[in-house]
């Protein structure tokens, strides 16, 4: 009796916020890849691409960017129980020259490129990890923020010729001073 081996099918995802694409490489190199267009980004439409593909009788293994869609993706495939890879874009191995880019040229590339064991997947974050991560991420933007508010605060006022003689500007002196301020245009 002959044993059945299940071949390999190398699912590339190029997801953005409304559509992923979606292309495909057989196991086999000399086969091409072939392109299955663009799906949703709901779980429905990745549902419908799983059965699919899984009509095909392979394995399939889903490989994607990292990207600021998050780990979600990631997480519903292995849950279902699919092997999926996230590589980071700085370790894709890119020709010189090639600056044409669209969603299923780097579909068929994520796909062609893990067939060929030439990406690097990358440790995918734990929930905790991503929430610690993200707060980390909004502190840092919201001092940025503050910095730039002060100096565009600092640059109106010196160009009204306001200039406070205080050691720092903030702090409750700098405050009182702000709150002092009168200005004879209303639009001011």
């Amino acid at each position: 009796m002959r044993e059945s081996t299940k071949t390999t099918i190398y699912v590339g995802l190029d997801v953005h916020k409304e559509s992923i694409a979606v292309a495909y490489a057989p196991e086999d190199r000399g086969a091409e890849v072939v392109s299955l267009g663009t799906i949703g980004p709901r779980q429905c439409d990745l549902d419908k691409l799983i059965r699919q593909l899984q009509a095909k009788g392979a394995t399939l293994v889903f490989v994607y960017e990292a990207g600021p869609c998050g780990y979600g993706l990631y997480r519903y495939l292995t849950r279902k129980g699919f092997a999926c890879h996230v590589v980071a874009p700085s370790l894709i191995p890119r020709k010189p020259g090639d600056r044409v880019k669209t969603d299923r040229r780097d579909a068929e590339k994520l796909a062609r490129l893990y067939r060929a064991g030439e990406l690097t997947a990358i440790r995918v974050p734990t929930r905790a990890e991503e929430a610690a991560r993200d707060l980390v991420r909004a502190r840092e933007d919201v001092v940025a923020d503050r910095l730039r508010a002060r100096h565009r605060l600092g640059k109106f006022l010196l160009r009204q010729g306001r200039v406070h003689h205080l050691a720092h500007s903030q702090g409750v002196q700098y405050r009182r001073w702000l709150k002092a301020q009168r200005f004879d245009w209303p639009a001011l």
